[in-house]
Formats: structure tokens, C-alpha cells, sequence
């Protein structure tokens, strides 16, 4: 135990050392770090709240007391960027997440025991790839409705096939290696088999894949909100900050209410998109 416990911990070493010599991977880690930190501890950051409202402060420009400036009912907007952001990181990645538990456990069952089992999920995740997934996203926000876990659940659902493909192919390959016929001839379950002795093998490209998805569901959440089929608008997230600024005045005349909710969404996006390919250079057996 002491032994192996050793060798993992040698492993995430080895890995760290490569992913911190990967500039841009680094820089993307430093990126999403800021903005996570700074979402927990936007309390300490701002003494403003999100939905305080101040008549008085309305359409404020950028100042000393205000950071980023007010909208349109005097709402601080640095506030609302902080506060947004937990509420949009929290969607996109417990999005991923779960659409990747989902993918990753039929992709076990399909891969390990083929037979019928595999068949149906096969057609069944080429049906759900047979429509862009944003089309299905908004399909289902009509009949669930908006709400935080709400969108998170229709991510989830919507989102499990790539890693589900993933996790199969993997499974295909390495149920025919000597080690899983030595751990058959010990009479060790199936289950214990796939999930304790193949699974760990084949989650390096899923976390991955889930860093990217990350990215991907934080834009959808954004694009949702804006057209007012995500969160509800009383939700603050970078999404509805940017749809509460999309007049046409307030576009001209009030850049402070829409272009540092979109900043925030570009460097977050870009920052895990960084993060994701370091990632993926290190820990993908294929690269």
C-alpha cells in the first residue's frame, strides 16, 4: 500500500512538473485561480451586494467608490461580476461534471460488457449527437424551465456523449489486456474490474474533456441568459449582467454595463481553454 501510494504520488509529480513547464497552461491556470478565488471571496473584495439597489448611484461611471461604475437602478457592477461569477463557474463546471459521470459510467457498462447493452446506447448516443446540442439545450429549457440547477441538469443530459465515445473506446481497448485476464483468474468481480482496475486508466482524457466543457457550457449559460431562456434575470450571473446592458443607449453611452461582464467571460474562457490543453498534454496517453 505504502508502495503504491508512493508511485501515485511520484506520478502527479511528474505531471505537475510537466504542465508547470507549459507557459500558457500555466497562465491559464493563473487565470481561472484569480477568478475562482475572487468569486469565494467576493464578501472580502466588495462591501456592495449584488441586488443592492441605489437609486441615488444610477449609470455612475467608473470611480473610486464604484470600481466598474452602477447600472441602470445603482447596482455596483464589480459586485455583480463577483457574485455572477459563482454562479456561472458553478453551471459550467458542475455542467461538465456531470455529463461527464453520466458518460463515463454507460461508457464503462457499454464498453466492458458489449452485447445488447452497448447496441442500445450506441444508437442512442447517435441520436443525441444527431442534433447540435444547443438545439436540444433550448428544446429543454422550454419543458424543465430556467433555474440554476435546472441548466445544470440539461447540460449534463445533453452533454454526456463525447466522454460516453471516450470512455467506451478505452474500455474496448484495455478489457483485452493480460492485466484484466490475470484479475479474472484471481476471481475478482466484474464490477471491481471496470471500476477499480480499467476505470483509472482511462480518466486522464476525460478530466480533459471536462475542462473544455467547462469553457463551452460558461458561453452557453452567457448566450441563454442574454436571450433570457438561462438563469432567471434576478439571478446575477455574467450572462444576465450583459443582457440587462443590451440597449442600444446603453451600449453607446454606458460601456462600463457590458464590456467588463464580457471581458470577464473571454479571459475565464480563455484561461481554461489554456489550463485544458496543458492537460491534455500531459495526461493524454495519445499526444
Amino acid at each position: 500500500m505504502a508502495a503504491t501510494t508512493t508511485v501515485k504520488s511520484s506520478l502527479a509529480l511528474r505531471n505537475w512538473e510537466k504542465l508547470s513547464r507549459n507557459k500558457l497552461a500555466m497562465v491559464g491556470f493563473a487565470i481561472v485561480a484569480v477568478f475562482i478565488v475572487s468569486a469565494l471571496l467576493a464578501p472580502l473584495l466588495t462591501s456592495y451586494k449584488p441586488d443592492e439597489i441605489d437609486l441615488g448611484s444610477r449609470l455612475m461611471a467608473p470611480s473610486g467608490e464604484h470600481w466598474l461604475g452602477t447600472d441602470k437602478i445603482g447596482r455596483d457592477v464589480f459586485a455583480r461580476i463577483l457574485y455572477g461569477g459563482r454562479i456561472s463557474i458553478l453551471i459550467g463546471l458542475s455542467g461538465a461534471l456531470g455529463g461527464a459521470l453520466i458518460g463515463t459510467v454507460l461508457g464503462c457498462f457499454s464498453g466492458y460488457s458489449r452485447g445488447w447493452f452497448d447496441k442500445v446506447m450506441l444508437r442512442v448516443s447517435e441520436i443525441f449527437m444527431t442534433f447540435p446540442q444547443i438545439i436540444l439545450v433550448l428544446i429543454l429549457v422550454v419543458f424543465v424551465g430556467q433555474g440554476t440547477f435546472n441548466l445544470i441538469f440539461i447540460f449534463a443530459i445533453t452533454g454526456w456523449t463525447g466522454t460516453y465515445r471516450l470512455v467506451r473506446g478505452r474500455f474496448m481497448s484495455l478489457r483485452e489486456e493480460n492485466y484484466v485476464d490475470a484479475c479474472r483468474a484471481f476471481g475478482i468481480g466484474e464490477l471491481s474490474i471496470m471500476f477499480r482496475h480499467i476505470l483509472p486508466n482511462t480518466l486522464s482524457p476525460v478530466i480533459v474533456n471536462v475542462t473544455l466543457a467547462t469553457a463551452g457550457y460558461i458561453l452557453a449559460e452567457s448566450g441563454l441568459s442574454f436571450i433570457g431562456l438561462g438563469v432567471p434575470s434576478g439571478i446575477p450571473t455574467w450572462g444576465n449582467i450583459i443582457n440587462a446592458a443590451k440597449a442600444v443607449d446603453v451600449i453607446h453611452n454606458n460601456p462600463w454595463l457590458w464590456l467588463p461582464p464580457g471581458v470577464a467571460i473571454s479571459f475565464f474562457v480563455m484561461g481554461v481553454n489554456f489550463l485544458g490543453d496543458g492537460l491534455r498534454d500531459v495526461l493524454d496517453p495519445n499526444q
